[in-house]
């Protein structure tokens, strides 16, 4: 089987996580969209990060009824922080029935020369990109890059944040489901 790998802090996860996910899904070769949270990424600050098992229940949430897009833990029982290129690892020898690929965005690809083997990881691993505004997809020698045209919307989980924090509505940015488990047990507040 085919699957991609979108990898994130998902803190919270909202619309524009889905969409990218099921686009993928829908557009390409891919069979299953594993989403996974990564309990500590080391190119950002932990500060304002919600428990990964919150996060990875809100995930959860968002897909219920899903078959293809599956929220993933794996990178829980893994040294922390957490590197894509040895959670890739870890899983090829756990699944070497599977061909893995990466979803990553456009940002992410502009800054992957920061990641751990990275170049290992652009040389073994098919790439599906999609796009960020303020940042274009660079070819890259040697990889096989697939750009998403995935709907561009500029929703992050940091503004959906601030907006709880302010007291303000989140409605239509993320599943209800989510929004609910959100507030019910005070989340980012």
């Amino acid at each position: 089987m085919k699957i991609g790998l979108y990898f994130g802090s998902f803190n919270p996860v909202h619309i524009g996580h889905l969409i990218i996910a099921n686009y993928a899904l829908n557009s390409t070769d891919l069979q299953q969209v594993w989403m996974v949270v990564s309990p500590q990424n080391p190119l950002k600050k932990s500060g304002s990060l919600l428990n990964e098992y919150s996060r990875l229940h809100l995930i959860q949430t968002a897909l219920e009824g899903e078959y293809n897009i599956k929220a993933s833990k794996i990178e829980f029982n893994l040294p922390k922080p957490s590197y894509t290129i040895d959670t890739l690892t870890y899983l090829k020898e756990q699944f070497p029935q599977h061909q893995f690929c990466v979803i990553l965005g456009s940002d992410s690809l502009a800054n992957i020369n920061k990641w751990k083997n990275y170049q290992f990881l652009i040389e073994q691993y098919e790439l599906y990109i999609y796009k960020r505004p303020g940042f274009g997809v660079k070819k890259i020698a040697g990889t096989l890059i697939n750009i998403l045209d995935a709907p561009l919307l500029e929703i992050s989980s940091t503004y959906i944040r601030n907006l709880i924090k302010e007291g303000k509505s989140i409605r239509y940015l993320l599943p209800e489901s989510v929004k609910d488990e959100i507030e019910k047990n005070n989340y980012y507040r």
